[in-house]
Formats: structure tokens, sequence, C-alpha cells
């Protein structure tokens, strides 16, 4: 899916890191099992603020949220499995081959991937974009796009 597919559904000023968080929260409230959240920014943009304030929306703690740069997933097990994936260290794209993506993104959790146009030819058709623009120390232009055609959950075969 390219950025044409998407569609624009809110676009955000956040002039803390609080604001960030309760931007998340709200976000999170539309999102289900199997969902993928593209977060796009330069460092320090805010990305890892907003997982913190998606996984409180999900009861658990923002606290235990760090940014997976070294590891490159953690898992946060909420209400639904968060997937936490920072692909800023990724080199090259099959590198993924042995980490089972196909497992997380389409599975029963919420797939939150930082730096996804490192993905390469591995980025799932459907997903929602989050775009974060510095606009000052603390102020964040947030924009967040939801697919055009969203994934239909397929039913259980009988």
């Amino acid at each position: 899916m390219s950025t044409k597919d998407l569609t624009l559904k809110a676009s955000l000023t956040s002039k803390s890191e609080e604001e960030t968080m309760q931007c998340a929260r709200g976000f999170a409230a539309r999102l289900k099992a199997g969902d993928i959240v593209f977060l796009q920014g330069q460092l320090g943009a805010g990305k890892t603020t907003f997982v913190k304030g998606l996984v409180q929306a999900f009861k658990l703690s923002p606290k235990k949220v760090s940014s997976p740069t070294f590891v490159l997933m953690n898992c946060y097990e909420g209400r639904l499995p968060i997937y936490h994936f920072d692909l800023y260290r990724l080199e090259n794209p099959q590198t993924l081959d042995t980490v089972d993506f196909d497992d997380y993104f389409y599975g029963e959790g919420i797939s939150l991937i930082e730096w996804p146009e490192r993905l390469g030819g591995y980025a799932p058709e459907h997903y929602y974009l989050v775009e974060f623009q510095h606009q000052g120390e603390q102020q964040r232009k947030i924009c967040i796009s939801c697919p055009s055609k969203p994934r239909l959950k397929s039913s259980p075969s009988r």
C-alpha cells in the first residue's frame, strides 16, 4: 500500500509529552488485534512517547515502555499484546527473515513500527500511519492517516 491509499483522519499539535500520550490514548480506541501502525518521524520526534500513551490505553504502565533500538522489538502484554519494533539500526531488510514478522503482523496483537521505511518489500499492505514533525523544542505536529481500504479480519474456516 502506498501513502496515496491512506486517508488523513486527524492532525493536531502537541505541546507536551502528556498531550502526545493523550493523542495516542484516543487513537488506541480504534485499534484491534492484527492492526499495524507505522510511526514516522525524526529522532526525538515523539514516537516512543506516543507508544507510552498507546500502551497506557491497554491498561499497561507507560514506565514499561522503552525504545527497542538495540533489541529490534519489545513486547508489552496487556489487554492485547503490543509489539513495538524499532528498525532504526536495521541495515538490511533481509535480516527480518529471521524474525518471523508475519507471526507478529498478522497475529493476535498490535504491531507498532518505528522507522517503517526500513521494511523495504516486507511492508504489510494495510497499516495506519502516524507522522511526527518537530515544530519547536516541545511542540510536535502529529498526523494520523488510516487505510482507505482497511484490512478485513478473515472469518474462521468451518
